[in-house]
């Protein structure tokens, strides 16, 4: 397998940005595989979902979404912890920003590793990197599920844990009455998976599962375009697991039989290529991906933290 530049780095044409009305006062931007953004009008209020990686890149949204509402940003949620998902908290003004109790432990214990792994990764997405003023930390943590009044008759979001899956502390929103979910990278449609820092077992199974249970209309990936319809909705959940079964399945079989990671990684490299390779990610994605399940199989629950030297040295290992 020819080298191929290190994870995004090469990655560096301009993306078309599509913010998409998905409902009253319902808004996500979506940017030719970037990580997706949303917000939820409440009566006086708006909540945000995501913050992008920087302050300047994060305006950029704010200034379209602007372009429908003037409220104020109440609330900011963060589905995990990763650095493109939160470093540019700080554009929103928020009252309040919520996340998982899990995803305030992982800040606090490899917060600024992820900093500087991922902006090594997506030189991109970190428009002007020096306007972060810091780890982003939430103001207020939840375990199991924390719904907000949004006031008048706009009703209810529910900010709703399901599960160990992407990272160990990845939360959703869930709009009842519209029935549209905003499931981060818990799900993706139509772009290849990141779980580097994933608990692949459980998230393939019950947190999907669960993730399903709400049986939504419309959903908001981490990544890609937004599903509208069951159908579509469920087929997008259902590409994420069968990334994640054939991942396991492949990995297994090389560990089962004393394999090398090289070779777990060759494997599951030709068995997903054919139909998720030319979609966003994907190669960037994969070396950490199998890396981090092999952990798995090795018996290390709990993922170990990247760096950006770890980074390079299992690139080189895999995709040099």
């Amino acid at each position: 397998m020819a080298t191929k530049p290190f994870a995004s780095a090469a990655d560096l044409a301009a993306k078309v940005e599509t913010l998409e009305i998905l409902a009253d006062g319902v808004y996500a931007l979506t940017s030719e595989g970037d990580p997706n953004v949303g917000a939820i009008e409440g009566e006086d209020f708006v909540v945000a979902f995501e913050a992008r990686a920087t302050p300047v890149a994060a305006q950029d949204w704010l200034t379209k979404l602007r372009e429908h509402t003037d409220k104020p940003v109440k609330y900011l949620v963060l589905s995990h912890y990763h650095a493109v998902r939160v470093l540019g908290a700080s554009a929103f003004g928020a009252e309040t920003i919520i996340a998982h109790d899990n995803t305030r432990v992982l800040i606090a214990e490899r917060g600024q590793q992820d900093w500087a792994s991922e902006l090594g990764r997506m030189p991109r997405l970190f428009r002007d990197p020096d306007s972060v003023p810091g780890l982003t930390w939430p103001d207020l943590t939840f375990s199991d599920s924390l719904t907000i009044d949004l006031g008048g008759d706009r009703g209810e979001l529910v900010l709703q844990y399901c599960g160990r899956g992407h990272t160990a502390g990845d939360i959703v929103a869930w709009l009842p009455g519209e029935r549209v979910l905003f499931a981060g990278d818990l799900v993706e449609a139509q772009a290849a998976l990141y779980t580097g820092d994933a608990f692949h077992a459980d998230w393939s199974t019950g947190t999907l599962d669960r993730v399903k249970a709400f049986e939504a209309e419309v959903l908001v990936g981490g990544r890609g375009a937004v599903p509208r319809g069951r159908a579509a909705v469920d087929a997008a959940i259902e590409q994420t697991r069968e990334f994640l079964l054939v991942m396991r399945a492949k990995a297994g079989e090389v560990h089962a039989r004393g394999g090398s990671l090289k070779e777990a990684f060759e494997l599951t490299h030709a068995a997903l290529a054919p139909a998720y390779g030319a979609w966003p990610i994907f190669e960037h994605c994969l070396p950490f991906d199998v890396a981090r399940l092999w952990d798995e199989l090795n018996g290390i629950t709990w993922p170990r933290i990247w760096t950006a030297d770890r980074d390079r040295q299992i690139w080189d290992e895999l995709q040099g």
